[in-house]
């Protein structure tokens, strides 16, 4: 009554109560269409509240605990079931709980790092039950501990293999597969190791598996780079680089002094900005002007007084026509070198192709051209810093109302400065 009450009220409370076999039976009556009698509702409904009572195929009583009927039954399908194993298998059953009882022994002595205790477990539960792999990873982790590594190897190996055979958790094998791999590090085997690792991932993708095979990869790496250290061979390959690029033969020049990179890196080798600096040449003469500039920086990073690795980023630079950018390269190396007279020239150099671009004379570029290089001059992150810089919008502003006011600006060095950047980005006009 209190549901039809309710959907009188609210219709829409319909739909919560359908699925309710009371609500069913009282819309059939009500609908004329009734198949159900309200005794055999009654009926079914008792049916199902003894079907409720029934747990796992046992009746409780209202307490919830197992009736006294059903607590035979439970006892004659035991009994039923001991009955029916025969000797061999209550054998095994038996050896198999002996066999854990001596694997949690191991376990605890190897906590308390009683190895040869723990292996003399281990050792028991095998014995007493083969088809269990754990006992052999557990027993290869001892053997790890105690830096036999060999015998660590032989339990992994024979775990591995059993556990294929009786399909064992892959979890397990992978287990077995990454302590093998921990082993042949120890062992100074790392290219095997790797490999190991690798196949352990495949069983299981675990975290710990992964990290000890990007670090044993990094060691690999570095052992290799060590082992081709040369400074003799370095030296060869320097001067077979100088000798190709004056015989203008750029990209075995590169060859040869990347070759000499690896033979002497920068770690090991005093001079390695020289070749940087070298290689950053060749990179200029073929047009590779990204990789020239990755090497300049790395030339001054190296030796931040070699005027040399300033020039040749400048020069690159320039090529790029990323005018304001050379300049203040050259400049920091004629500050590093106040008299040195190529990066005077550079300097030069900047300035008149900046007065040529700024008076629309610079030789072979059109008007798209300029307008392409100065979209691009907008999109340097550098370039919009300034031009959103309210001092700097006051100079411009003033630059167009008050010329005066302007001249006032400029006397101030960072001003001065960053109009000077905008003007040779073609961001400014100078009439």
């Amino acid at each position: 009554m209190s549901m039809l009450k309710e959907i009188d009220s609210n219709p829409d409370a319909m739909q919560k109560y359908l699925q309710d076999d009371r609500f069913q039976l009282a819309l059939q009556v009500g609908l004329g269409m009734s198949v159900t009698t309200p005794d055999e509702f009654m009926k079914q409904e008792d049916e199902k509240k003894e079907e409720k009572e029934e747990e796992g195929g046992r009746k409780v009583n209202g307490n919830g605990n197992v009736k006294q009927e059903d607590e035979a039954k439970i006892t004659e399908d035991t009994t039923a079931k001991d009955e029916a194993m025969t000797e061999e298998e209550w054998e095994e059953v038996n050896r198999q709980k002996e066999a854990q009882k001596e694997k949690e022994a191991g376990n605890e002595a190897y906590k308390k790092r009683e190895f040869d205790q723990a292996i003399g477990h281990y050792d028991r539960a095998m014995a007493l039950y083969d088809k269990d792999v754990s006992f052999l990873t557990n027993r290869a982790a001892v053997y790890f501990e105690m830096q036999d590594y060999a015998k660590c190897i032989a339990d992994c190996d024979q775990a591995v293999e059993k556990g294929r055979e009786m399909r064992t958790d892959f979890k397990l094998i992978a287990r077995a597969l990454a302590r093998k791999g921990n082993a042949l590090v120890k062992l100074g085997q790392l290219e095997e190791a790797i490999t190991v690792y690798n196949r352990s991932l495949t069983e299981h993708r675990a975290a710990d598996t992964l990290k000890k095979l990007q670090e044993t990869e990094k060691t690999l790496k570095d052992q290799r780079e060590q082992e081709y250290i040369d400074m003799g061979k370095c030296e060869e390959e320097k001067e077979k680089g100088n000798l190709a690029f004056k015989q203008q033969k750029y990209p075995e020049a590169v060859k040869h002094y990347t070759e000499a990179l690896k033979r002497g890196p920068a770690k090991v080798n005093p001079e390695a900005y020289k070749l940087f600096s070298n290689r950053a040449a060749c990179y200029t003469k073929l047009g590779a002007w990204q990789d020239g500039i990755k090497d300049a920086d790395e030339c001054i990073a190296l030796n931040p007084d070699f005027s040399k690795g300033y020039s040749r980023k400048g020069h690159l630079q320039y090529f790029m026509k990323e005018y304001n950018k050379a300049m203040e390269t050259y400049e920091k190396g004629l500050s590093k070198d106040p008299g040195n007279a190529e990066l005077k020239e550079g300097l030069g150099r900047c300035v008149q192709a900046i007065n040529r671009m700024n008076r629309g004379m610079e030789e072979g570029v059109s008007e798209d051209e300029m307008r392409l290089r100065q979209e691009k001059a907008m999109a340097d992150p550098e370039i919009q810093g300034i031009l959103t810089d309210p001092v700097m919008r006051n100079v411009l502003r003033d630059m167009q109302e008050d010329p005066q006011a302007a001249q006032r600006h400029l006397r101030h060095p960072e001003v001065a400065k960053k109009l000077e950047k905008l003007i040779a980005a073609g961001i400014v006009q100078v009439q």
